[in-house]
């Protein structure tokens, strides 16, 4: 019968890709540079492949190594949820989180199921509102934890970072017209604010034909080739097409996340919660891979299709 895999490689493994170094990981796991490496030796050895390619002070996966990341995530947290569901002194209580409903969409699934798993005594309240909103309940202590834009609210923590692009149907050329329909986010919105300051810059003529902080909206007036709008990478939906400056639109400013903790956020159970957010953001959904500018509608769809999961525009 083969050997089981060691779960302290696998954590120093995860460690590595999370960080990006071998010495960064080496602070995140407690050991030595010269202990991950071996580790790591070790752990290629056992599969009988690279997992790691070096390039100067970089690390990359290899295919096996991109292969190995689901499974190590999966072991590691099955592990964890082994060790809870023996503790005696399991987290219990409540714990409320607030996002837009386009976070809901795409990242609640995978929180509420990492953190239910780890946690089965918790309950889990969830508020889905526009930023402004969720920062008002934070401020009267209604909420425990937000994911916000971090321009609207300068203490929050920056959780995640990933580029902004105007997009538009694969389908149609409504990108074309002399006067560009636009779908965004209410006056309030960031990324409203820099995709009309963007045309400005460039003396594009537009006019906003919807308005609304829901995603699902935004979205469908996209798809439908109504209009165009903007959206963070991992937010490309399948029947979507990045616009760059080949097709005469400028460069964005990369679209932040922030987190902002509430009033008894050193309760253990909120603790897990940001705990099981930063994961999530930071590492399931990987580093964004970015769509070709030049792709034709149907290699966009199919290229979208291949987009993980992620955040859209709206309730910022």
């Amino acid at each position: 019968m083969p050997t089981p895999l060691d779960l302290d490689q696998l954590r120093t493994f995860l460690a590595i890709v999370d960080t990006g170094s071998f010495t960064r990981a080496a602070e995140e796991v407690f050991k030595t540079q010269s202990a991950v490496s071996m580790q790591m030796r070790k752990l290629e050895e056992r599969l009988d492949t690279a997992l790691f390619e070096r390039t100067g002070r970089s690390v990359k996966l290899t295919p096996d190594g991109d292969r190995l990341l689901g499974y190590a995530r999966k072991l590691m947290s099955l592990s964890l949820e082994t060790l809870t569901a023996f503790d005696e002194d399991m987290i219990e209580g409540h714990v409320r989180i607030g996002l837009p409903d386009d976070y809901a969409e795409r990242l609640l699934p995978e929180i509420m199921a990492r953190f239910s798993r780890s946690n089965p005594r918790v309950e889990l309240q969830i508020a889905c509102e526009p930023s402004v909103n969720l920062m008002e309940q934070i401020d009267k202590g209604q909420l425990d934890v937000v994911l916000v834009c971090p321009s609207k609210a300068g203490n929050a923590e920056i959780v995640r970072r990933e580029p902004l692009h105007f997009v538009t149907s694969a389908a149609h050329c409504v990108h074309e017209e002399p006067i560009l329909p636009l779908a965004i986010g209410r006056a309030d919105c960031i990324w409203r604010k820099q995709c009309i300051e963007a045309l400005q810059g460039i003396g594009r003529e537009h006019r906003v034909l919807f308005t609304s902080w829901s995603a699902t909206i935004v979205a469908s007036a996209v798809l439908a080739g109504l209009a165009v709008s903007v959206l963070p990478e991992c937010a490309l939906r399948s029947g979507m097409r990045v616009l760059t400056e080949a097709d005469g639109f400028p460069t964005l400013r990369d679209a932040e996340i922030g987190m902002l903790r509430g009033k008894n956020a050193d309760r253990p159970v909120v603790e897990a919660l940001i705990a099981h957010i930063r994961e999530s953001l930071q590492n399931n959904l990987g580093a964004p891979t970015l769509m070709e500018p030049s792709l034709r509608a149907g290699e966009a769809r199919g290229k979208a299709q291949r987009q993980r999961g992620g955040f859209a525009l709206a309730g910022w």
